[in-house]
């Protein structure tokens, strides 16, 4: 809580107690059974954590970037999976209130603040990741619809969710031929492919998405045709800063499950906490966490006040963190040893579901291309 305000700390309070109690208890059960807690989401919906940094006006919280990191940091250390899930939903809600007309705004963003309905954020294709700006699925306008093709793989929370942003070409080869469109569940021609079976984030699914011939209202597009790409960069920009925030709280639990074995665990006829070179690594650890979240917090600070470097330290940040975050939990589980690897033990479910983070929203690779770039052009 140091340097927060006393309003953060309330926010942070109110997370931390939500994860303790409607989440953390769960956490293992949703994994297992691979379940996505809806009503669960729902109850955080009502305490405003639908849309945190959408306008009130359509039922958002009005916060700033810095209070969703907190926010975010603080469900997480109840299960990282459905709070990383919930921070894709949220960067949807912003960008459909940030870039879409007041229509727009008014008729999807109420249901999605208050999670009715939910959201998922659809870029990534089978031929294209992290060259994103190469994506195929195309969208041909036909008087006042688009006849939308193509598919989207990865997409979290599809075949679940209710609204579908997506990035789609209606122009020329590259980023300025992509425009982006909100397509509701339903629409026909969608469908979706088998659900994935991944290594964590169980308790959120993840499908391919499939669009074959979807008439799609022209009233469906946010900004203008060939803004898309650009859309997408700025949700991301958030994302990020999101992703890195669910890491920090995984990190964060892990940090105090090893403080917890340490004390508790004995071993040659003492606590392992007598042992000088466990003492260092938790100490590391420790030290690790808290670099990453000041990092963390400063890039959101930076986005919320539209800094010139604003994008380059939403990368630093979401590198950083990610890759530190997992080191730690990772070293967590070492210091459990073999009950580490026990599914009875949390320490092992933080490092699985907290792996991807350093995939997903750009990978870590395409984070240090963006740093490097920032430098060498200036």
């Amino acid at each position: 809580s140091t340097g927060l305000t006393e309003e953060q700390k309330e926010f942070q309070k109110v997370a931390f107690d939500f994860a303790a109690k409607e989440m953390a208890p769960h956490m293992a059960e949703w994994d297992e059974k691979e379940i996505f807690p809806v009503e669960t989401m729902r109850k955080a919906a009502r305490l405003g954590f639908g849309g945190i940094y959408v306008k009130p006006d359509v039922g958002g919280s009005g916060l700033s970037r810095l209070d969703t990191s907190i926010i975010f940091e603080a469900l997480s250390t109840g299960c990282t999976s459905t709070t990383a899930y919930m921070s894709i939903h949220n960067m949807c809600v912003w960008m459909i209130d940030t870039f879409g007309n007041e229509e727009q705004r008014h008729k999807f963003c109420p249901s999605l603040c208050s999670m009715e309905k939910f959201a998922s954020y659809c870029l990534t294709e089978p031929g294209s990741g992290s060259d994103a700006a190469s994506l195929l699925t195309s969208a041909e306008r036909k008087g006042d619809t688009y006849i939308l093709n193509g598919s989207k793989a990865f997409i979290s929370g599809g075949g679940d969710t209710d609204v579908y942003v997506v990035m789609c070409r209606t122009g020329g080869p590259g980023p300025k031929g992509i425009s982006c469109l909100v397509l509701e569940k339903g629409t026909p021609g969608l469908s979706f492919g088998k659900k994935e079976k991944k290594v964590g984030w169980n308790c959120q699914p993840t499908r391919a998405v499939i669009f074959e011939d979807c008439a799609v209202p022209v009233g469906n597009r946010l900004g203008a045709e060939g803004q898309g790409f650009s859309i997408a960069m700025k949700g991301l920009n958030g994302g990020r800063i999101n992703i890195a925030s669910c890491s920090l709280g995984a990190a964060h639990a892990c940090v105090l499950l090893a403080q917890e074995h340490l004390t508790v665990r004995k071993q040659f006829g003492e606590p392992l906490a007598n042992n000088q070179y466990l003492q260092f690594r938790l100490a590391e650890m420790a030290t690790r966490l808290v670099a990453a979240r000041l990092l963390v917090r400063h890039a959101a600070r930076a986005l919320q006040e539209g800094q010139e470097d604003a994008a380059v330290l939403c990368s630093m940040a979401k590198l950083f963190a990610t890759d530190e975050c997992f080191g730690i939990c990772n070293q967590a589980l070492q210091m459990h040893g073999g009950y580490g690897y026990l599914k009875d033990y949390a320490v092992q479910q933080f490092v699985r579901d907290i792996r991807v983070h350093q995939i997903l929203e750009g990978t870590n690779e395409v984070m240090r291309m963006i740093v490097a770039r920032n430098l060498l052009q200036a």
